[in-house]
């Protein structure tokens, strides 16, 4: 290792699938680079909805690439920023002292003072962002700019699970381009997502059911749906003639629903209904880095923790809390 850096770092860890109780800090051994990689001093990192899954092992496909029987990776946390430490052979791009930022989902390790990533993972950090700001961008900012990109102008989308990380940025990207937009998500967040410039907001826990079942709205050119969990048929039932529905998350079975019957069910009634396929990478973060950076769009920050509250953080965005993005500073900036 580098002179400098220390043998050991602190790092929330956990052994077993479960709720947080299964999270705990340690002093770990520091990663050491490998051929193509770059190991980063983690400066902030941001939750997302995949960390949540990744600490319960649920739904079941968080364990396809997670490890079936326990965690393949101890340390949670994929969307990271930070400073450059130390860098692997046949790493070009970078170089120690660089500040970069990315979404390592293959490797993880933000939660932690230091974590290992591939050189491709990584963009360098833009001077006008702060590293909080960089963390909330990688993972979230490509789900919205890959979802709201089948949408065109004047038309009517849907965005469900609006309030959280990738749909606040979805909803500013819709309404950039020109769509007549409605967010869906609960009372708490209302306000939020009218701040946002959703034209019709609606809370999926309204006693009315008309307001609270979506697909009972409409017609809708596009919905672009973060918590899947209703049939195909009801799905359909919302979109306008033409219209397309993607999922991103939700429950496996909603999601399989969409995967099989979905694409029966599109083809016979002349609609979309697919699961939306997000790709990876700096080139597919880094145009929402640019659009803030321009003042188009808007890094809503929630709630910042420290390192020691990993846990609550999870807790916060985990339960449908958060408003935005959750951010974990590990060491100030």
């Amino acid at each position: 290792m580098s002179p400098g850096i220390p043998a050991t770092m602190r790092a929330a860890v956990h052994d077993r699938y479960g709720g947080i109780e299964q999270l705990r800090l340690e002093d770990v051994p520091v990663p050491a680079p490998g051929a193509g990689e770059v190991l980063v001093e983690v400066v902030a990192t941001s939750i997302n909805l995949s960390d949540w899954e990744g600490l319960r092992g649920s739904p079941a496909y968080a364990r396809i690439a997670g490890g079936l029987r326990r965690p393949r990776q101890r340390v949670l946390g994929s969307d990271i920023a930070g400073r450059v430490a130390a860098v692997g052979d046949g790493v070009t791009r970078f170089g120690v002292g660089d500040e970069v930022y990315g979404d390592n989902l293959a490797r993880k390790g933000g939660f932690a003072q230091f974590a290992v990533a591939p050189e491709t993972a990584l963009a360098r950090k833009p001077s006008g962002l702060s590293f909080a700001e960089a963390s909330a961008i990688p993972q979230a900012g490509a789900i919205a700019l890959q979802a709201v990109a089948r949408g065109r102008a004047g038309e009517r989308i849907l965005i469900n699970g609006a309030g959280g990380g990738s749909g606040a940025f979805a909803i500013q990207l819709a309404v950039a381009a020109g769509m007549q937009v409605t967010g869906v998500d609960n009372a708490a967040k209302l306000e939020f997502m009218r701040e946002l410039g959703a034209h019709r907001v609606l809370d999926y826990r309204a006693e009315d059911p008309a307001r609270r079942d979506f697909t009972r709205t409409g017609p809708y050119d596009l919905i672009v749906d973060f918590v899947a969990h209703r049939s195909v048929f009801a799905y359909r039932r919302a979109l306008a003639p033409g219209g397309r529905y993607y999922v991103v998350g939700g429950t496996l079975r909603a999601l399989l629903r969409v995967l099989t019957l979905g694409t029966i069910v599109g083809a016979l009634s002349g609609t979309t209904l697919r699961v939306l396929v997000v790709r990876e990478g700096p080139e597919q973060f880094a145009p929402m880095a640019d659009m803030i950076l321009g003042g188009e769009v808007r890094v809503r920050i929630d709630r910042r923790f420290p390192l020691e509250e990993v846990a609550a953080a999870l807790v916060h965005h985990g339960e449908g809390r958060a408003r935005g993005k959750v951010v974990v500073e590990v060491q100030p900036a």
